[in-house]
């Protein structure tokens, strides 16, 4: 029996590059994670009530809009989650305040790095943050770019959903040190290109997703395509290939599966 997947969101955070493209910021999970380790991925992690509790309680998200938001539209706390993962992991709160993308200063710097750090420990909640420093989630800001379920055999399922944003100019992403042991910016292509030379270790889903990124010339090229397309949901399957464990695309052919 196939264990029942979590959700959970992730957010693939984009920058321009003044010579023109796109790249994104990856962080590197620790070597002892239970889950991936040891392995570039974009900032995500699982759903918590107080997700939930910041989209459909306080009113503290701005409401999205595009053709296909599917399960994406506000209530399911993947919005928020997302919001949450990416400050706890990348340090970047997407956030209005006044009116404005919230622009941390070096005088904030430390009010928000011990927000980041309480987070992180559970001690407090991004309701909690918001309600506190007067922010409003920029769950607007967020576009459904992919949705993936981890393949039935495995031990420890997720159902992500993925969104793309823009990195706003008035904060530096950095990883947390906790979680993950490396964070960076890199292009997708070349995302691509160190893996095969095995220095840039990625896992099946990300590889997919840097392979669609690497089509985008730009953020508003990219988001004008996702907000009028619809997402599809891809579940993979694990199969053995010479007794090792492969991941397979729905449609692809099949090796021994292995038992779900």
């Amino acid at each position: 029996m196939s264990v029942q997947p979590r959700p959970a969101a992730a957010i693939v955070l984009l920058r321009e590059r003044p010579q023109g493209g796109i790249e994104t910021f990856m962080v590197r999970r620790h070597v002892r994670s239970e889950f991936v380790p040891d392995v570039y991925v974009f900032p995500g992690g699982s759903v918590k009530p107080g997700d939930l509790e910041a989209e459909t309680v306080l009113d503290l998200c701005i409401p999205p809009t595009g053709d296909y938001l599917g399960e994406t539209t506000l209530g399911a706390g993947l919005r928020a989650a997302a919001i949450r993962e990416l400050f706890e992991e990348a340090g970047v709160l997407l956030a209005v305040q006044d009116g404005q993308i919230l622009a941390i200063t070096s005088g904030q710097a430390a009010i928000f790095a011990k927000y980041r750090r309480r987070l992180q420990q559970n001690e407090t909640t991004l309701a909690a943050i918001a309600q506190e420093e007067g922010l409003t989630l920029a769950t607007d800001r967020l576009t459904y770019f992919a949705h993936w379920i981890t393949p039935g055999a495995m031990p420890k399922r997720f159902d992500t959903f993925f969104f793309i944003a823009a990195a706003p100019e008035e904060q530096q992403a950095a990883h947390d040190q906790l979680e993950t042991t490396a964070g960076t910016w890199i292009q997708p292509a070349e995302a691509l290109a160190q893996y095969q030379q095995g220095t840039f270790p990625l896992v099946f889903a990300t590889i997919h997703q840097l392979q669609a990124l690497s089509e985008f010339t730009s953020i508003g090229a990219a988001e004008e395509r996702l907000r009028h397309q619809s997402i599809p949901v891809i579940q993979p399957r694990a199969a053995l290939r010479d007794g090792s464990i492969v991941i397979r695309l729905p449609g692809e052919p099949a090796y021994d599966e292995m038992e779900e």
